[in-house]
């Protein structure tokens, strides 16, 4: 079997930095290579770096605005959005990267709309849907003319995070301070639904189907699910330090909850609210998390270590490493290799 080409170049990485210690230590197997290309935001740098996941190589670090948070990339590879949040001052604008051209396309300005943080891509990847706290909105924004398409407010306090389902008629968003989650109609513009949740909501995510709202309470370090007919919400996991994010596979059966403040990963049965595995990650403070391309494997930013772990998700195993800048945190992949 082959040596995984993430594990070795990682290793060469620590030889470098004359970590021996540490390498010894990492006890790394054998695995399948992963390929693709990653982005992840380095939220202590300003920046995100473009990683080929095959050879562990940093392809280019590029410049964000301050406070980089979140990014998604697009279905073919070709772009990726970042979130500025800002630092003290709110930031206001998204850093739009040119996946193959290893570049800065552009930065749209959000004018008004201050604080951007959670993001993803709507139905043909044209426009992204954007949270922003200070303005308590949602924003569609066409990435490529940096138009803002349409502002849907989710009149809510602190509206964090965001959730689309498969069908992205609708939107979800954590509103942390109000303690509960928005459900807003993209078609109408408006909010329809509020869910009361348990205090500080940060994390949240859908099912695809769209049948239940995951999240998560950074005060009281529960899991809770918002069943979307009836309304009902129910507790399904507790014991988190802080359950960082909510995040659903594909196919609705697995979902990924990184403790942030616990330094480990939890990987969920959805059906049953079972855990099939947790991988533990001591002292380094996982926070974002995100399947792979294919769905076979999970990146996991580890922010106090800045490096990625990459994870077999079949077994649970950590199969590798892979380099970031400072502080690293929101993350995407997709399988477009960038030559």
């Amino acid at each position: 079997m082959q040596r995984n080409p993430v594990t070795g170049l990682f290793r060469q990485f620590l030889a470098a930095l004359v970590l021996p210690a540490v390498t010894a230590s990492l006890g790394l197997a054998q695995a399948p290579e992963v390929g693709g290309t990653l982005i992840v935001v380095n939220k202590g740098a300003a920046s995100a770096s473009i990683v080929d996941v095959s050879t562990g190589q940093i392809l280019k670090t590029l410049p964000t605005k301050e406070g980089p948070h979140e990014v998604v990339v697009s279905k073919d590879g070709s772009v990726a959005v970042v979130t500025d949040y800002g630092a003290r001052s709110g930031g206001n604008t998204l850093t739009v990267i040119d996946v193959p051209g290893l570049a800065v396309a552009r930065t749209v300005d959000l004018g008004e709309h201050r604080r951007p943080h959670g993001i993803d891509f709507m139905p043909g990847d044209e426009v992204v849907a954007v949270t922003t706290e200070q303005s308590r909105h949602v924003v569609l924004v066409n990435v490529e003319t940096g138009e803002i398409v349409s502002e849907l407010p989710t009149e809510g306090d602190v509206s964090h995070m965001l959730a689309i389902p498969g069908s992205a008629d609708l939107i979800y968003t954590s509103d942390i301070r109000d303690a509960t989650v928005t459900e807003i109609e993209v078609a109408r513009g408006a909010s329809i639904r509020k869910f009361k949740v348990p205090v500080t909501p940060e994390a949240v995510g859908v099912t695809p189907d769209g049948s239940e709202v995951w999240v998560g309470s950074n005060d009281l370090g529960v899991v809770s699910v918002v069943d979307t007919e009836s309304g009902e919400v129910t507790q399904a996991l507790e014991g988190f330090g802080w359950p960082y994010r909510v995040v659903f596979s594909e196919d609705g059966e697995t979902v990924l909850l990184p403790d942030l403040r616990g330094n480990e990963l939890r990987i969920v049965d959805v059906q049953s609210r079972s855990e099939k595995t947790r991988v533990s990650f001591p002292d380094a403070g996982p926070q974002s998390v995100i399947f792979s391309a294919d769905g076979k494997y999970v990146f996991q930013t580890l922010s106090l270590e800045d490096r990625v772990a990459v994870i077999e998700l079949e077994s649970g195993s950590v199969i590798g490493y892979l380099p970031a800048g400072y502080r690293p945190d929101g993350l995407a992949h997709t399988a477009r290799v960038v030559e």
